[in-house]
């Protein structure tokens, strides 16, 4: 059976609107037949502990695990080493809050700029080397994003993951402008998770933005073999909607 799940920033204007909380989420993602939960942090109303077992509990009852969960905020580089602290703070607690939700991976970002001169990359695998030991104590897979500063240029996502061991959550669309195929090319293989990209469709159903039949078989044939997340962003605005059409999507090809 493929293994899909949905980032809960899909949903993040309905989130915003008061309109779906992490409860909410669940259930949709039950009704969009969903086999695990990769929420985005900021659907979690709060990390007490009262809230994440109720939390827990909820996704016991809908029989979906927690697969991944998406963290921003606790990113490794930052210009100064108080801000740098702050952002490790951040991650440290949440890695204790995925441990307790049971899931399986907690993605955590690098930070820093595109060009990562030396001093940012020793600053960047120094941190991941880090978190890689407190994920490791706590039962979880780290992963780093192709999702803004160092990671948006592919070279640098192969540097990062070859020198510290860690997977990739790799990201269809989220590379620098004339990348896209680069990233694919050479960072498929140390992918451990997946978000696929959708913005708009076709009267057929296909994505007009990107390939979705082209990524889901370059990743198989780079040897993925993990689920397949939808982070879609619709141009029109109807997240239920746009989730539904991209897991079609991932039905169709994987």
């Amino acid at each position: 059976m493929t293994q899909i799940g949905i980032c809960s920033y899909s949903f993040h204007r309905l989130l915003e609107a008061g309109r779906q909380d992490m409860f909410a989420y669940i259930g949709d993602c039950k009704k969009l037949g969903c086999t695990q939960l990769d929420p985005w942090n900021e659907h979690f109303a709060s990390t007490d502990d009262a809230y994440i077992a109720k939390v827990k509990e909820a996704a016991r009852r809908a029989e979906l695990p927690f697969g991944l969960i998406a963290v921003d905020g606790g990113h490794i580089h930052e210009p100064t080493p108080e801000a740098r602290a702050a952002k490790r703070k951040t991650a440290y607690q949440w890695i204790e809050i995925v441990k307790k939700l049971g899931a399986r991976q907690i993605r955590l970002d690098a930070g820093g700029t595109a060009a990562m001169p030396p001093e940012e990359f020793e600053i960047i695998v120094a941190g991941f080397e880090d978190l890689k030991a407190k994920c490791r104590d706590a039962g979880l897979e780290l992963v780093m994003e192709n999702h803004f500063g160092a990671s948006v240029i592919p070279d640098n996502v192969v540097r990062i993951c070859e020198q510290t061991g860690i997977g990739l959550l790799l990201d269809s669309f989220n590379w620098a402008k004339g990348k896209e195929a680069e990233g694919w090319i050479k960072c498929a293989k140390f992918a451990r998770a997946c978000h696929i990209k959708a913005f708009a469709f076709n009267d057929e159903g296909e994505e007009l933005t990107i390939n979705v039949g082209s990524f889901v078989r370059w990743m198989k044939k780079s040897g993925y073999r993990g689920p397949w997340a939808v982070e879609s962003v619709p141009i029109d605005g109807d997240e239920m909607g746009a989730a539904a059409r991209t897991i079609a999507l991932i039905k169709k090809y994987a």
